[in-house]
């Protein structure tokens, strides 16, 4: 169960790609406890990975957003010169941002029927945590 206006809880995603979204709608949902009113909280918990909400139904959406974002920043700039050689993952993680926020009513997120949250790789494949944080409707 998620905290709720205390501590966050952290989800663990593990990616397989050098550049992947991993649908985590579902784990997100796992941890909204039921009948709960308010909103969900998500942050990313690195600086070469990022969040976003998409389409989850067609998963060549997926397919194009990762191949435009190469196209915009391709992986080797010649004018990058971060040691690590991972520039491109740091601005595509910018691109993306490092939260979202859901409303969350009788314990359900209200994403629309197409939508689903992303968790977006630009460094992988790696382990990363994302953290979870609900806030409570305010009592009327």
């Amino acid at each position: 169960m998620a905290a709720i206006s205390g501590r966050p809880i952290t989800i663990e995603v593990r990616s397989a790609r050098h550049s992947q979204m991993i649908n985590i709608t579902a784990a997100v949902a796992a941890k909204v406890p039921d009948a709960y009113q308010g909103i969900c909280h998500l942050f990313c918990l690195h600086t070469t990975a990022g969040l976003t909400i998409n389409e989850n139904a067609d998963p060549d959406v997926v397919t194009d957003l990762l191949a435009e974002l190469d196209r915009l920043v391709p992986w080797r700039q010649p004018h990058f010169r971060h040691g690590e050689g991972n520039s491109a993952a740091h601005v595509k993680a910018m691109l993306t941002g490092a939260s979202v926020t859901v409303p969350v009513a009788d314990g359900r997120l209200q994403l629309g029927v197409w939508q689903g949250i992303y968790f977006c790789e630009f460094d992988g494949p790696r382990n990363r945590t994302v953290a979870l944080q609900l806030i409570p409707e305010p009592a009327p």
